[in-house]
């Protein structure tokens, strides 16, 4: 009798790397919230977390077309992926926002606080306007949706990333208020990193560097572009899939030993 091994070990390779496949991606069965996705670095982070295995909420305050478009590119790669509309700086559509994650996939793991307004305004030109503006989405924001998602991680924890910047340490003109509220959340991050230890929830902050996005593009001039890509070692603007891989990285269990700490994404600009 003749036995041929080829199919089995075909059968046998294949398996295999199905399952290498499988422990390839860091998120497998996680669910995440990213704020702000709709465009820019939020974006970035969705698509990669999707990539990752993870099912995603993408969160959007305004640019709807701009949610679904980042839900499409993730379901039509074999994704999961749904939009919800809520302003973060509003206690009851982050309250709804929580809501309709749970009902639409059981359950949160991953909380990334993207959501936030940038403009560079000088000295002469601040307004209580634009600072409550500024403050009331990128840090009150941020506080809100972390004190909602208390109530969704189950007794494994959870995971939140809050993005800060760069320039929160970096001199930077006409940024006072940008680079205050990005202080702020450095220091919230610190804070809460030492608090919700306890519940087994780490947080941690991703700052990056100067990155081309949708956002950014209106206020950096030729001339302010060069400077930064001078100051930056490694010779380019940040992109948001740069950042997007970091994000993942501090979202899965490579990083569970960090809790409290700011990890720079800059190409080397500090």
């Amino acid at each position: 009798m003749t036995i041929c091994l080829k199919p089995c070990i075909y059968n046998l390779l294949l398996f295999n790397q199905n399952i290498m496949n499988n422990n390839f991606k860091k998120l497998e069965g996680k669910v995440a919230i990213v704020t702000g996705a709709s465009k820019g670095i939020g974006a970035g982070i969705a698509k990669e977390f999707a990539r990752e295995g993870a099912a995603v909420v993408v969160n959007y305050a305004s640019d709807k077309t701009g949610a679904e478009n980042v839900v499409k590119e993730i379901v039509d790669n074999a994704g999961q992926a749904i939009a919800i509309h809520a302003n973060v700086s509003s206690v009851a559509d982050v309250k709804r926002l929580f809501k309709e994650t749970k009902n639409a996939f059981g359950r949160l793991d991953i909380l990334v606080n993207n959501a936030g307004v940038f403009k560079p305004i000088p000295i002469e030109q601040v307004t209580p306007e634009e600072f409550n503006r500024h403050f009331s989405v990128n840090v009150l924001g941020a506080l809100l949706t972390t004190r909602e998602s208390l109530s969704y991680f189950d007794a494994n924890g959870g995971n939140i990333i809050n993005m800060t910047s760069v320039l929160s340490e970096k001199p930077a003109p006409n940024l006072s208020i940008y680079t205050g509220t990005k202080g702020a959340i450095q220091s919230i991050t610190n804070t809460l990193a030492a608090e919700l230890a306890p519940k087994k929830i780490r947080v941690n902050a991703l700052a990056p560097g100067t990155v081309a996005t949708e956002g950014t593009e209106p206020y950096f001039g030729s001339e302010l572009k060069e400077l930064f890509v001078r100051e930056t070692p490694l010779g380019r603007m940040g992109l948001p899939e740069d950042i997007a891989k970091v994000a993942v990285f501090l979202a899965s269990d490579d990083s569970a030993w960090l809790t409290g700490d700011r990890i720079l994404a800059s190409g080397g600009l500090k």
